[in-house]
């Protein structure tokens, strides 16, 4: 379980490092060119989010997220499988702490001050229904990849599904509670007001709902591939046996 909550909170922490080290080198290299930075933005976390699946998703399956940790424990308790709720309430923790860690390293590496509280407002509408959309269709593409046994393509399909909604969602696909929890302590291009933050993660957790609810009714017996998001992964560590 310790190596499961350390490639949580790793993967966490670097997907945010990620997200908002790259929206301050944007905002530093084209300074002025909003649509550049977030193109900029959007590659380096489709690339990012990638590598991290594939980096740790074979230990603890590479959530990173709350909403699919969440997600897995509630769909796998119609089968008995996926996620208990104790491993899915330390997953959240290590998810948050990364989240905020990685913020931190981010501020560090471009010598802004180490602790910082965004002053970005995203709250409107059109923010809210994005989120809802962007987290439901994430949550969809998680669970279907892995009901059809596909889970080998979630690294490539996942990051380039977050890199688009990074375009087609009003609110930049957040999708992400932790993210959007470390996102709050960087007053920079990626970051968010904590005003803003709730209203975001609300909407997050109903899209998360939505996304069930569709994953559901298309593939029936996606219960029983909830060991199995967003990579397969062991639930426990096995000795080798020697002859």
């Amino acid at each position: 379980m310790w190596r499961r909550l350390l490639a949580e909170f790793l993967g966490t922490a670097l997907l945010v490092t990620v997200v908002v080290g790259s929206g301050i080198a944007a905002a530093r290299l084209s300074p002025g060119d909003i649509g550049l930075q977030l193109l900029e933005n959007s590659t380096a976390t489709a690339f990012g989010l990638a590598v991290l699946i594939l980096l740790f998703g074979p230990v603890s399956g590479a959530h990173f997220n709350p909403i699919i940790s969440a997600a897995d424990w509630l769909l796998g308790r119609r089968a008995t499988h996926g996620i208990t709720g104790s491993d899915m309430v330390a997953y959240v923790g290590a998810q948050v702490i990364g989240g905020l860690a990685g913020a931190v390293l981010a501020n560090v590496m471009f010598d802004l001050r180490v602790v910082e509280v965004s002053t970005k407002n995203r709250f409107s509408p059109g923010h809210m229904v994005g989120e809802v959309v962007a987290t439901a269709g994430l949550i969809a593409v998680i669970f279907a990849l892995a009901r059809t046994q596909r889970g080998a393509l979630s690294a490539a399909a996942v990051g380039a599904y977050i890199g688009a909604a990074y375009w087609f969602t009003s609110s930049t696909s957040f999708a992400n509670p932790a993210v959007t929890v470390g996102r709050m302590f960087s007053d920079t291009f990626a970051g968010i007001a904590p005003a803003s933050a709730p209203g975001f993660i609300a909407a997050q957790f109903v899209g998360g709902l939505i996304g069930l609810a569709v994953v559901v009714a298309l593939y029936p017996g996606v219960a029983w591939s909830a060991d199995e998001v967003v990579v397969p992964h062991p639930q426990e560590a096995r000795p080798e046996k020697h002859p």
